[in-house]
């Protein structure tokens, strides 16, 4: 029983690290275009030549 008096906190520490991590991705603009990329590569306009 004395084990969780230190897996909660160290729980605790990990969720509010991920949501912190989550929150600063956000702020960055990560995921304001999911599907750009994925739908980028199938459209006429792709060009995969390198530029001369």
């Amino acid at each position: 029983m004395d084990i969780l008096g230190l897996l909660i906190p160290v729980s605790l520490f990990l969720g509010l690290l991920g949501l912190a991590f989550f929150f600063w991705m956000l702020r960055r603009g990560q995921f304001d275009d999911p599907d750009g990329d994925a739908n980028r590569i199938l459209s006429e306009d792709y060009d995969d030549k390198p530029k001369k």
